[in-house]
């Protein structure tokens, strides 16, 4: 897997979201190392990229409570194990379950697989809620995908929450989450 620097020379072939996650993280002078690969749509499809990288993907959850009147996009190590009643009381949600297709489309312009914190440059009225695990802010690096599942980023994480994020209008809710039955 060969590693670049910053976004493509070429652009052709892919998808207008894939760009725009580019020139947003141009204009903003981050900095970002990327890979281009096969479709990975599971934890276990990043392992590869995570060592090319040499960072952990983030596990991505697009969630909503049960009404479908709060959505909340979680970040977490991809090693944990999500465990939907630690979170559902840190946040005060009922009930927590995984958002259907179409608002992951219609809230962050990504489709399952490729869900990523660079989701939230398309969530302009800021229906969605980002939450992050302590470890994720603690870490150096977050491993993500810009909006597709067929490249994989690593960027600092300093740069997410510094520089991306207050960009987006989001403030992250840091939750502890244990991941153990």
């Amino acid at each position: 897997m060969e590693i670049f620097n910053g976004r493509p020379q070429q652009t052709e072939g892919r998808l207008d979201r894939e760009i725009r996650v580019y020139e947003c993280l141009d204009q903003l002078g981050i900095d970002f190392k990327r890979v281009d690969h096969e479709p990975a749509t599971t934890m276990e499809a990043c392992e590869k990229i995570d060592k090319a990288l040499g960072t952990l993907m983030c596990k991505n959850l697009f969630l909503c409570n049960r009404q479908k009147t709060k959505f909340y996009l979680l970040l977490m190590p991809g090693d944990k194990k999500f465990k939907t009643k630690e979170l559902s009381s840190q946040i005060g949600s009922a009930r927590l379950s995984f958002a259907d297709a179409e608002d992951m489309l219609k809230y962050l312009d990504i489709e399952p697989g490729a869900v990523s914190v660079m989701g939230l440059m398309n969530d302009k009225d800021n229906e969605v809620q980002l939450l992050i695990d302590e470890d994720v802010k603690a870490g150096e690096f977050i491993g993500c995908h810009p909006c597709v599942c067929t490249s994989s980023m690593k960027i600092e994480t300093s740069d997410i929450l510094n520089k991306f994020l207050p960009v987006t209008g989001h403030e992250p809710q840091i939750v502890h989450l244990v991941g153990e039955d």
